[in-house]
């Protein structure tokens, strides 16, 4: 069964909407459920968007008012790169979530989808003076692949846009200080993939560091090897994880489809 097979909808489901979209809006909204059911969301807050396929300059991002295990394919919200929202929108979407996620799409072409959490995980290594430490498998697939943005208050004023792409960098992940993570990847898939693994990351390290005993650090070398490993994790997982994902939803409750 191909990934395509698992995620298709009836055509009916998508009038006036292109299918390549469609489809894009089913994997966001599935990525909104699969956030939600590991417990990584903060109450209205936190956002993930995508690009709409073949509309250069637009994507979509969740309503602001709705919790995750409401959001579906259709009540995603369809914005320009300038705030300008397409179409109809009862809810609106988040000033903040606009100002990190137009930053991100403006600036990285290759990330078609950004997660923002606030994870209590997330926040603590956050805030923690040396950031994300080698101390564990999950950690080192991020070994000097993180950015880090210094915290400057709640993300509403649009010149900070610039300073959070520059902290990205090349990365697909950064540590907000203070605030929360920022995921992104090619796809909704690997965007999530990004997330949960440093969310686990992080999540390892405050029970490491809470034990009270000094970690342990694998060598420099040890470490460029493994994460060079998780470099190359596609060759082995070749996408398995989301159709996996989508079987769990879709037993849960498939309404992220509608």
């Amino acid at each position: 069964m191909t990934t395509a097979e698992i995620t298709e909808v009836p055509m009916a489901a998508r009038p006036g909407i292109a299918p390549a979209e469609w489809q894009a809006r089913v994997d966001l909204a599935a990525c909104y459920r699969i956030v939600a059911h590991y417990g990584m969301t903060d109450m209205l807050n936190n956002h993930i968007s995508v690009r709409v396929p073949d509309e250069p300059g637009r994507f979509l991002i969740n309503p602001f008012g709705l919790f995750y295990e409401e959001v579906t394919a259709s009540n995603l919200v369809k914005v320009d790169i300038d705030g300008n929202i397409i179409g109809n929108a009862e809810y609106g979407i988040n000033p903040a979530g606009f100002v990190i996620h137009a930053a991100v799409h403006r600036g990285r072409h290759d990330l078609a989808c950004v997660i923002h959490t606030h994870t209590r995980a997330g926040v603590a290594v956050s805030a923690q003076r040396r950031g994300l430490l080698p101390i564990s498998q999950h950690a080192l697939r991020f070994y000097n692949r993180i950015g880090y943005h210094d915290f400057e208050g709640l993300a509403l004023d649009l010149d900070e846009q610039q300073r959070l792409i520059a902290d990205l960098g090349p990365h697909k992940v950064m540590l907000l200080r203070n605030h929360g993570i920022l995921a992104g990847g090619a796809s909704v898939r690997e965007a999530f993939e990004m997330l949960y693994y440093l969310e686990m990351a992080c999540k390892i390290q405050i029970d490491i560091l809470s034990g009270g005993q000094d970690p342990i650090y694998p060598s420099p070398e040890v470490c460029e090897r493994t994460a060079s490993q998780w470099d190359r994790s596609e060759e082995v997982l070749q996408g398995r994880d989301w159709p996996a994902i989508m079987r769990l939803l879709d037993r849960k409750d498939s309404s992220f489809r509608s």
